[in-house]
């Protein structure tokens, strides 16, 4: 029997509809719990800054295997969760860049953007990160990929103090 994924999921109010659907669509999974950091409410908003440190702390202390955060384009919220060691976030507006953000790059966190992307296709993106591995679909460039991700673990030691 194997134990459940852990996802810490945050937004912005640009964010928010968007989150909404992600977690109706994760609490509907069985191999899944959800860690939901808010927003909560529309009237009590809260800044992309103040909400993607909460799943990258999450992620980076191992408290939650993955996190998903979600603002108006994904990019802000990517770059403060960036900012974390052992963070490795990124946008995706498709389901294509959403299972490449994991086969190639090894993603734990996913951004989205909610003036991007609807709710519906939104739920396909995350359904499709979390359905790849790192390398599947590329087997023939798995030694090139983990020697790249290698290095990013590399500029990470030399970088984060």
């Amino acid at each position: 029997m194997s134990s459940k994924m852990t996802i810490a999921i945050a937004s912005d109010l640009s964010g928010y509809p968007l989150k909404t659907a992600v977690v109706e669509y994760l609490e509907g999974r069985e191999d899944v719990t959800v860690m939901d950091f808010g927003i909560d409410d529309p009237e009590k908003p809260q800044p992309y800054t103040a909400q993607a440190p909460k799943v990258a702390l999450a992620v980076q202390s191992g408290e939650a295997d993955k996190g998903i955060l979600i603002c108006g384009t994904g990019q802000g919220m990517a770059i403060v969760a960036n900012k974390h060691k052992g963070v490795y976030a990124c946008v995706a507006d498709s389901v294509f860049s959403g299972e490449r953000s994991k086969i190639i790059n090894n993603a734990n966190v996913l951004t989205m953007g909610g003036w991007i992307t609807a709710p519906f296709l939104g739920v396909q993106i995350v359904e499709a990160w979390l359905s790849m591995a790192f390398a599947q679909k590329m087997e023939f460039k798995k030694d090139f990929l983990a020697e790249n991700f290698a290095l990013v673990q590399k500029l990470e030691e030399k970088h984060f103090k």
